[in-house]
């Protein structure tokens, strides 16, 4: 299939884009939100449009992942997502800005399916009318790389500073106490002036994927201390590096990470316990992260949520015909 996809989550785009179909990934010239192609990423099965050249693309389906893009796309293609063009909603996002009194986007829907990528999602998001599944996380297996040789705790957030609470960059002193914790990702250059210089947290970096796995598989531990996000592909990640994680007991980690393989607790000082035993012995947290390999490359297999999606695919275009700018046309 010719699936039009934009490229707004890169972790989950590089995911999903190695499938077996062909990816179209919308470009405009500002190379912005609404049309950042693939940004350098090398996704063979991927090709660039321009957005000027939609409306003449073959397309079997689209990829929602943000309301504006129902209009987006129908203005640039003209074809209605949902009715002459395929289209299923990809939710990323724990529900808000109410845990459970928020309504889902499309919930007054029926023609849109929601995917939700975690099963707590999907029960709390008020989706209304609209039709649900969910398509768990599933990632290439980056191979074992967890060297554990600095006594450092790893952690990856975006936008600490803003996301504050969210993310639970509030929480990261308490673990600087124990040893330095390594902040990696977007805009962690702003943790210095908020928590000062005695905090024990430091900001290591926004690095490429590459970049990123390399570095964070050489600290000892990961920690995962999001309060209300959907489950983190760098925790999924983290575990099929062969890192032992310790996680806080929220939204889906607690499914992610079952008991006796990874430390997951609402309590603070439980974690903090936990965090001690990796960093002082080093076979116990080398153990710890090959268990939890092993569970992660069977939890979150890359194949399986391929297979999972190539099922949602073919049902939403089983019973709608391909078009062009609104134009039928046979289903080859």
């Amino acid at each position: 299939m010719k699936v039009l996809v934009w490229h707004v989550h890169g972790g989950y785009t590089d995911a999903l884009v190695r499938g077996d179909h062909d990816y179209l990934l919308p470009v405009d010239d500002a190379r912005d939100a609404w049309g950042l192609g693939a940004d350098g990423r090398d996704w063979p099965r991927t090709t660039e449009i321009d957005h000027a050249d939609l409306r003449d693309a073959e397309i079997d389906v689209v990829v929602l992942q943000r309301p504006e893009e129902i209009e987006l796309a129908e203005r640039l293609t003209g074809r209605r997502p949902g009715h002459d063009l395929p289209a299923v909603y990809l939710e990323h996002n724990a529900p808000h800005p109410h845990p459970t009194a928020s309504v889902h986007p499309l919930a007054d829907q029926t023609r849109i399916p929601i995917v939700h990528v975690t099963h707590f999602n999907d029960v709390f998001w008020d989706n209304g009318r609209a039709r649900t599944l969910v398509i768990e996380h599933g990632l290439p297996d980056p191979g074992e790389l967890y060297t554990g040789d600095i006594p450092a705790i790893g952690v990856v957030i975006n936008e600490p500073v803003r996301r504050w609470r969210t993310t639970g960059t509030d929480l990261l002193p308490d673990f600087g106490r124990l040893a330095r914790v390594d902040v990696f990702g977007i805009d962690g250059d702003r943790l210095a002036d908020r928590l000062g210089p005695d905090s024990g947290v430091a900001w290591a970096g926004n690095l490429d994927p590459a970049g990123l796995r390399r570095e964070l598989a050489r600290r000892r531990l990961y920690l995962h201390p999001f309060r209300w996000t959907s489950l983190g592909l760098s925790l999924i990640e983290a575990m099929l590096m062969g890192m032992p994680v310790v996680a806080l007991a929220a939204t889906e980690a607690l499914h992610a990470v079952p008991p006796g393989l990874g430390a997951v607790s609402t309590n603070v000082n439980a974690l903090k316990h936990a965090a001690i035993g990796y960093l002082v012995d080093e076979d116990h947290a080398r153990e710890a992260g090959r268990r939890i390999r092993r569970h992660a490359l069977r939890r979150f297999s890359h194949a399986t949520f391929l297979s999972r999606w190539d099922a949602a695919l073919g049902e939403v275009t089983a019973d709608q015909p391909r078009t062009r700018a609104g134009v039928a046309f046979p289903v080859s």
